[in-house]
């Protein structure tokens, strides 16, 4: 891990800049633990965040006003939220840009096409999002009990993505290990599986996250879209109809006849997307390199780096906090 002096040539996803007193005493006073990648991870509000993030969510939670009709993608980490994005914003959009060879998707990363709230917030108060084209599309990983209390208070929709946890702890590895500077070496997966099974991972627990969703899509259905990414792979036409009705904005007879939804699964797909110069050469605002969102998420690879002991473990785990729920992988 970096000394105070290399910290300032790191990215800024792993920067840990000065802050104000009020945040400093903050984190001294909630539990901390060594990060995947950055230094730390703080435990706020139930959830595991690194410092600079935490920034972010605290100032997102103060001074976003959420209105009605907006629309929020929440995904857990390495669930699919690149792929999602890039869906929603062609799905929303699709009468602003109906010619698929000439879209905002070939030459913008899906990420920069969706504020990613908690990053955007970060060392900034008066962000102006008034401008934006109606409706609003925005995406975060933030738990449900810690969405911006406008939100709560807004008619607007959330579209919630999530994964199998054996698919999406194996995705993280590979994901944060991109990440780390070359001299860190990778991380261990013995050693990252734990924390994750302690739920002491970019925004885990993970079965805490899912859970908060579930329930509120159960009691708020009209409010809440609960999708999972093995259900997008096996039926994309089907969950992106469903998205569509949900959204408000169902697909015309004459769009499914002409094929308007073949054409937005097209554009979207994996193959298209990370064959794009755009995604292979540009980086995030924050310092990732867009080629380190685009790793085929194929169902079930998780069994290619599991033991048997740890496929037991998360298995039950999961049994344990979901499934008297009704909810299963």
């Amino acid at each position: 891990m970096p000394n105070p002096e290399q910290s300032l040539s790191l990215p800024g996803y792993l920067q840990e800049n000065e802050t104000s007193q009020e945040f400093r005493d903050l984190i001294v006073s909630i539990p901390t633990e060594k990060g995947w990648i950055a230094n730390h991870l703080h435990q706020y509000q139930g959830f595991w965040h690194t410092t600079r993030q935490l920034q972010g969510v605290l100032a997102c939670q103060k001074h976003l006003q959420a209105q009605d009709g907006d629309i929020f993608l929440v995904t857990t980490p390495k669930s699919g939220s690149t792929w999602l994005k890039a869906v929603m914003f062609a799905l929303v959009n699709r009468v602003s840009f109906p010619d698929t060879k000439q879209h905002p998707l070939l030459t913008n990363n899906p990420h920069a096409l969706l504020p990613f709230l908690e990053m955007e917030y970060i060392g900034k108060e008066n962000l102006d999002f008034t401008n934006y084209t109606f409706p609003r599309l925005f995406s975060t990983h933030l738990p449900l009990l810690s969405l911006p209390r406008s939100v709560e208070d807004s008619e607007c929709k959330l579209v919630y993505l999530c994964r199998n946890p054996k698919d999406i702890f194996v995705s993280l590895w590979h994901f944060t290990n991109k990440l780390r500077p070359i001299d860190w070496g990778a991380s261990s997966l013995e050693e990252t599986f734990d924390k994750f099974c302690r739920g002491v991972n970019l925004y885990g627990p993970f079965w805490d996250h899912v859970l908060g969703y579930w329930k509120e899509s159960l009691e708020r259905p009209h409010r809440v879209f609960f999708l999972k990414y093995e259900e997008m792979k096996n039926e994309p036409r089907i969950q992106l109809r469903r998205l569509s009705e949900f959204l408000g904005c169902p697909f015309s007879l004459e769009e499914e006849n002409s094929g308007v939804l073949d054409e937005i699964l097209e554009l979207c797909s994996f193959e298209n997307l990370s064959n794009l110069e755009v995604n292979n050469i540009g980086r995030l605002h924050s310092g990732e390199e867009h080629q380190a969102f685009f790793r085929r998420g194929e169902v079930g690879d998780s069994m290619n780096y599991l033991t048997a002991e740890m496929v037991e473990k998360i298995d039950m785990i999961t049994e344990q906090k979901l499934h008297c729920h009704g909810l299963k992988f």
